[in-house]
């Protein structure tokens, strides 16, 4: 977000699974096909009282299962998944986590004090700078964007790349890949 909204502080960008600043509430609500909505049921789950409380009786449980189902040929171990889930223990992360879905939705309202940066981003700005974006071919919650539907937002040069097989959460499945993409960058933006 940081370059499309504060392109003067960014020198270049490396994404993972493409340019993905949310759209604004009333896309959000435009249903998807069939198969990608499937892939959406977390996302209708914390929308209900019975998801919230589900989520946080289950919450290390709930995100382990996340990650199986958004990068199904990533084989971690419980210590790397440890590593991170110390996190789901944040008093506040099953609020944080809950009310971010249901604000996509239009179920929870806005918090008043980043509403301007909320708004510039629901514009949904383009990237200027020099960018590779990296989309993983296993990804289960998404199937790799299309280079030709995120073209208009990117006014500067951008590579997409497609690393088989790796799921959703491209810069630990594919840290080689990530850093050598962030090295290429840099060295050619000197």
């Amino acid at each position: 977000m940081v370059a499309a909204l504060w392109p003067e502080r960014v020198r270049c960008a490396v994404l993972a699974n493409g340019y993905v600043i949310a759209p604004n509430i009333a896309d959000s609500l435009q249903p998807a096909a069939p198969v990608q909505e499937h892939r959406f049921w977390y996302q209708y789950y914390l929308n209900t009282e019975r998801g919230r409380a589900g989520f946080a009786a289950n919450r290390r449980e709930f995100c382990k299962l996340l990650w199986q189902l958004w990068s199904p040929n990533w084989k971690f171990d419980d210590a790397t998944y440890e590593r991170t889930a110390v996190s789901f223990d944040n008093p506040d992360f099953v609020d944080v986590v809950v009310h971010c879905y249901r604000h996509r939705f239009g179920n929870a309202p806005a918090d008043p004090a980043v509403e301007a940066i909320e708004q510039r981003a629901t514009a949904r700005p383009p990237i200027a700078v020099p960018t590779i974006a990296l989309y993983g071919g296993g990804n289960g919650v998404a199937s790799p964007a299309a280079p030709a539907a995120q073209a208009r937002f990117f006014t500067g040069p951008i590579q997409h790349r497609l690393i088989p097989l790796i799921g959703h959460n491209i810069p630990q499945e594919a840290p080689e890949e990530t850093a050598a993409a962030v090295l290429e960058l840099l060295r050619s933006t000197t």
